[in-house]
């Protein structure tokens, strides 16, 4: 290089590149709260759970070393596992078949009614407000055979709603319904109004019936919100705890017991085993992974065979 020689300077960088950069910062900025309570309120308890579940770990003293094989042997042979996985399964085919039956029979309803729409989405929607917690405690006074309001027809009868298993099994029910219709309610009615109009009067022009068109327009093109609300329900029925902690506390005769409330008992009223809690929680969340995967599957097979 010659000493008259200029030295070349760098090209500016393009105005596009640069706001491209700033961008990308700006949504790494914009996920970062979501990203961090993904991994303080799920990723950690996560790795928490499977290091308890192949430790000896009591409730109080901590890590006392690795007891991996064990803890699932224990998981497994506990003397209300079976029990707990055959009620819980019971339950969410029970819950699962009324609370989409319902919700779609209620979404056609509001969707078509149009004098009393407005009032009808309000009504039903308003227990959906309601927390779990909150609407267990409300039943579990309104089934009170002291306090109740059917308390006196109760003594004359000689029955409780609570007291029978089959009693307690329905109670429950009936709240997780009054409770969640709503819910599944509005997720079928956003469906619903998804179906372009041009396809019923379609087929209204082709001379099919109600029911035609609820088979052959209706159910097949709302499969995605099926799948989507099958997956919550589901989900939400093996998870079942508060409703059946409040109501009944397992009774009667352990004969309402969840997986949950099975891992609830084992880490805090029995045994106080935080090991064995945490192998049926690996348990539960291994089998909730394979149960969605085999729903969402089969949701789309369903839908490729139209």
């Amino acid at each position: 290089m010659t000493a008259g020689a200029t030295v070349a300077q760098r090209p500016p960088r393009p105005a596009r590149s640069r706001k491209r950069g700033s961008g990308r910062w700006l949504g790494w900025l914009y996920a970062s709260p979501t990203a961090l309570f993904v991994v303080l309120l799920f990723l950690l308890p996560l790795l928490l759970v499977l290091q308890m579940s192949g430790s000896d770990w009591p409730l109080l003293g901590g890590n006392q070393g690795v007891n991996f094989p064990d803890n699932y042997v224990k998981a497994f042979s506990n003397r209300f596992f079976m029990e707990s996985v055959g009620f819980t399964l019971l339950y969410t085919v029970i819950t699962t078949v009324i609370l989409l039956g319902l919700a779609l029979g209620l979404a056609m309803l509001v969707q078509e009614s149009s004098r009393w729409k407005g009032f009808l989405r309000t009504a039903i929607l308003i227990p959906s407000a309601l927390g779990l917690a909150s609407a267990s405690l409300l039943f579990y006074v309104l089934y009170s055979p002291i306090a109740g309001p059917f308390a006196d027809l109760m003594k004359a009868w000689g029955f409780t709603f609570l007291g029978t298993p089959e009693g307690a099994l329905w109670s429950t029910v009936f709240l997780i319904v009054w409770r969640y219709a709503g819910f599944y309610m509005l997720l079928m009615l956003v469906g619903l109004q998804g179906i372009p109009e041009e396809v019923y009067e379609a087929a209204r022009i082709d001379g099919a019936s109600r029911w035609q068109t609820f088979r052959g327009v209706t159910l097949p093109l709302l499969k995605p919100t099926l799948a989507h609300t099958t997956v919550l329900c589901v989900t939400g029925s093996l998870l079942a705890f508060e409703q059946f902690y409040i109501l009944t506390k397992g009774g009667p005769d352990n004969s309402t017991i969840t997986v949950v409330q099975l891992i609830y008992s084992v880490a805090f009223q029995g045994p106080n085993n935080l090991g064995v809690a945490g192998a049926l929680s690996v348990i539960v969340l291994v089998a909730l992974i394979i149960v969605n995967i085999a729903q969402i599957r089969a949701f789309g097979q369903k839908e490729d065979a139209l």
